[in-house]
């Protein structure tokens, strides 16, 4: 078996970041407030990284909600930091590290679909392009085209952050 090739080392995961919050700020340039919303667990890491670059170049007020989803149940119920309730009419990012199939992004923008929202937009560091739903990345660090076989990690490490593919 050959070693995983790294796709993204962390100084590109650096400048992803940074690109992907400079659209966040242009898409929210009125708002007072943004909610990132990272889902468990190298989402909310993501989430945690991109709002210190949102709050870094603008005056926007960021918060941040955990989401729990069970990827291997979707289905199952899905619990956020911040009620649901708490949400109405603001704009919210819902962010994970790796757009797979599409599976947990979707039961997640559902999820969020509960309340009516200002503005809703979801954001990946990699789009694998294997999508079986009708599901989008807003922004997105790279978009890859791999085999159904191979797989992306993100491992989130303070010190060297990096994508995977093995």
């Amino acid at each position: 078996m050959s070693a995983p090739t790294i796709i993204l080392n962390h100084t590109q995961i650096a400048h992803k970041l940074k690109r992907m919050a400079y659209q966040v700020y242009e898409s929210n340039v009125n708002e007072k407030e943004v909610v990132i919303a990272g889902i468990r667990s190298n989402g909310v890491i993501m989430a945690k990284m991109l709002k210190k670059e949102v709050e870094k170049i603008s005056p926007i007020n960021v918060r941040l909600c955990e989401v729990s989803i069970d990827k291997k149940k979707p289905t199952n119920p899905i619990e956020t930091t911040i009620p649901l309730s708490d949400l109405k009419n603001k704009s919210l990012v819902l962010v994970d590290d790796v757009l797979h199939s599409g599976t947990t992004l979707i039961y997640g923008v559902k999820h969020f679909l509960e309340v009516p929202l200002k503005q809703f937009k979801t954001a990946v560091l990699v789009d694998r392009n294997h999508k079986k739903y009708p599901v989008k990345a807003d922004y997105k660090g790279i978009s890859l085209s791999t085999s159904i076989n191979e797989n992306i990690s993100v491992i989130f490490d303070k010190m060297d952050c990096k994508a995977v593919l093995d």
